[in-house]
């Protein structure tokens, strides 16, 4: 009986009158025990007081009796013919498996087709006397009627095409050698022939385009469609080899026995997999208990639900949670640390080898390790619990094919992430959490082989410039700031004006200026950044000329300010390439359309550069131009290698800072050059929050991300 609502009724602490498949329609159940037993629940949630008692005594009664229920009797008989003939089905299967391995001649897949095609015929004619008893005996015949449906089919099939491929085989031996001879001879024929007439074709396009009748771009789509016919037609001709044909034969055949009868046993599969969505189960037990008693276990939950592939798989799981993760969790197989353990103690009290930054990663390991096994360890129970709710309403749960399937088509983008989650994990989190914590600690140069917890301490002192710090902090921040907005709108600038300037119509040599302007970014910045501190050097060639020319001794590496803009100029120059190809690319793509209209509504240059050129320029590659924002905030190399942060004013500074340096070296002196990790981790951390939030205001407030089109 079959309906096309889906009501839950009550909840699943009762029975249920219906049952439900896997799309939703409802049917009536078929053990007619628990069919009563849900009738007497339903009256008496829906009785009166007066008649509640005497319902509760007759579901009581019942309750008792289910041993000698007449369908319950029923039922047990059904199940032990069942074993029965399962177990004589076994021995028959094995006796015929036996004759098959006589027909030594015989493939495998054949043999398995064909121990399948009487397993059918043997449970189509058992099953079929039940299938009003109980819908497993219902779907174990329907599944019986399809194998005996498409399995001969396949065999047919498989036959067919093996007695062909047994014949091409035989065929290959055969071959008339001079008809082999001759069909090649026609074959090389044929191809002078095609190869004159090509020519002939080209020739006369070719033609055409001297006389104006077809473009350039049309000659050669007229070449390349005249190749692949010759091509397509040459291919067709080989196949006269009588030699070739039968090699295509073979490999033809070969490949209709491999993947054609697969595909059929996939159609078999897949109509097995309807029908057990439409066919309900019945269960007695009204509990997801099976989730809950077997969470700790992946994979258990799944082999006593009869999901034996996808069992192994968690079995899997279950592995590496309690012979890797809680293990290494727990301190065991660590280098030095103590695990989780080894996190908060960070190696105090401990050995003199040991070392808190060797406990601190491996307790950072062991953490993400555990929240891996946790996730795991939910996955599976999620999936118990699921299957387990729907095998109570009447869902079956899925076979293997419909789980590969959903695996396929569902969980194929989370099967792919996995592996590069995995490795994001260990090499970037790790990392990152390691800096985060550091920030936390009193890591420096006397304690680097054991350092403790001190809290907030280093924020604290950064933000109100006490100690190692102190001021320096905020005056390398404020020049950093100066910085990456003088460096990068300079470099935004020229690069834009390049670009507009060797895109006009009027300039000759766009070519040769646009591989000129691309220098700067062609060319290895180490190269031109060492260059020019070489030559600003107080002995180098523009210090110099300057000198020369003004008659004063100008050195810009002493002063701090002449330091700074030339390095501002610098970037400038070195930013301006990037910025002027992908403007470039832009202009290229505008539209002419949209320049002739304003000509025609008496636009000045001016009015087209900042009514049109402009606003379609940053809608492309504004959210490009804030990433070259937080680049030059972090421009390490170009501090570095041009006067290593200096000159240096150890009275304004202190001794680990220069007047250029950018909160990116100086944190490089902190940590590399003078062993102050902690408080380099706080600066750090500082910087990130810092671009994050920026890099974030900028995308979020730029017109390619608030309009999906111009």
């Amino acid at each position: 009986m079959k309906a096309n609502s889906c009501k839950g009724g009550s909840t699943l602490a009762k029975h249920k009158q219906f049952l439900y498949d896997d799309i939703g329609n409802e049917y009536q159940r078929k053990n007619l025990y628990l069919l009563e037993l849900a009738l007497l629940e339903n009256k008496i949630e829906g009785a009166d007081n007066a008649n509640k008692d005497k319902l509760k005594a007759e579901l009581a009664e019942l309750t008792k009796s289910k041993a000698t229920h007449p369908y319950n009797q029923k039922l047990r008989e059904y199940e032990t013919k069942e074993r029965d003939f399962l177990k004589a089905l076994k021995e028959k299967k094995r006796a015929y498996i036996k004759d098959l391995k006589k027909e030594t001649d015989m493939a495998y897949r054949m043999k398995n087709l064909k121990v399948q095609l009487l397993d059918a015929q043997e449970k189509n004619s058992f099953y079929g006397k039940y299938i009003e008893l109980c819908y497993d005996a219902e779907l174990s015949f329907d599944e019986s009627k399809l194998k005996l449906k498409h399995i001969p089919e396949i065999i047919a099939t498989l036959e067919q095409n093996q007695r062909d491929l047994a014949e091409a085989i035989k065929e290959s031996s055969n071959i008339d050698q001079q008809k082999e001879v001759k069909a090649n001879s026609e074959i090389r024929k044929y191809k002078e022939d095609q190869k004159v007439l090509l020519q002939e074709n080209k020739k006369r396009l070719k033609q055409k385009k001297k006389q104006g009748t077809i473009s350039q771009k049309a000659m050669k789509n007229g070449f390349s469609e005249l190749k692949t016919k010759f091509k397509k037609a040459l291919a067709i001709k080989k196949f006269e080899s009588p030699k070739r044909a039968n090699k295509e034969l073979i490999a033809n055949k070969k490949y209709e026995i491999r993947n054609g009868t697969k595909r059929m046993l996939n159609v078999l599969y897949a109509d097995i997999a309807d029908v057990r969505r439409k066919t309900p189960m019945e269960t007695k037990k009204q509990s997801p208990i099976f989730a809950y008693l077997t969470f700790l276990i992946p994979g258990l939950g799944q082999l006593l639900n009869k999901q034996y592939v996808k069992a192994a798989m968690f079995f899997v799981a279950s592995i590496f949670i309690y012979f890797a993760a809680v293990p290494y969790a727990l301190g065991y197989g660590n280098y030095q640390g103590e695990g989780i353990a080894g996190l908060i103690s960070l190696a105090e009290g401990g050995a003199r080898i040991h070392k808190s930054l060797i406990f601190m990663i491996e307790g950072i390991i062991a953490l993400f390790l555990s929240i891996i096994a946790i996730g795991l360890i939910v996955v599976s129970f999620n999936d118990v619990l699921k299957v387990e709710k729907q095998k109570i309403l009447g869902i079956r749960p899925k076979n293997w094919f419909e789980t590969r399937s959903g695996i396929t088509q569902e969980g194929f983008p989370y099967l792919v992430s996995f592996p590069a989650l995995f490795v994001t994990v260990f090499i970037v989190m790790v990392p990152v959490l390691t800096t985060v914590l550091l920030s936390f600690t009193n890591m420096g140069p006397q304690t680097q082989s054991k350092f403790t917890w001190v809290g907030v301490e280093n924020y604290k002192r950064i933000f109100l410039g006490q100690g190692l710090a102190g001021s320096t902090f905020w005056l390398i921040l404020f020049w950093t700031v100066i910085w990456t907005l003088a460096a990068t709108t300079l470099a935004i600038l020229i690069g834009f004006l390049l670009a507009i300037i060797a895109n006009n119509e009027r300039i000759i040599g766009k070519k040769f200026f646009r591989t000129i302007y691309l220098l700067p970014w062609a060319v290895p910045a180490f190269i031109t950044i060492m260059f020019f501190s070489i030559m600003f050097s107080p002995r180098g060639a523009l210090t110099q000329i300057i000198e020369n020319i003004t008659g004063i001794s100008v050195v810009v590496k002493y002063s701090p300010t002449l330091t700074r803009l030339t390095l501002i100029a610098l970037q400038g120059w070195l930013g301006s390439a990037y910025v002027f190809l992908l403007t470039t690319g832009v202009l290229q793509a505008i539209p002419g359309d949209l320049y002739e209209a304003a000509d025609m509504d008496g636009a000045s240059s001016w009015q087209k550069l900042r009514r049109i050129t402009i606003p379609i320029v940053l809608f492309q590659i504004a959210p490009l131009l804030v990433t070259q924002y937080t680049f030059n905030f972090n421009n390490f190399s170009i501090i570095y290698l041009f006067n290593g942060g200096g000159p240096f004013n150890p009275v304004k500074y202190g001794n680990l800072a220069g007047s250029s340096d950018l909160l990116i070296s100086y944190v490089y002196k902190l940590t590399i050059e003078n062993q102050y990790q902690a408080i380099g981790a706080a600066i750090t951390i500082f910087i990130s929050l810092g671009l994050m939030t920026f890099a974030f205001i900028g995308f979020k407030n730029s017109k390619a991300f608030k309009e999906e089109r111009l």
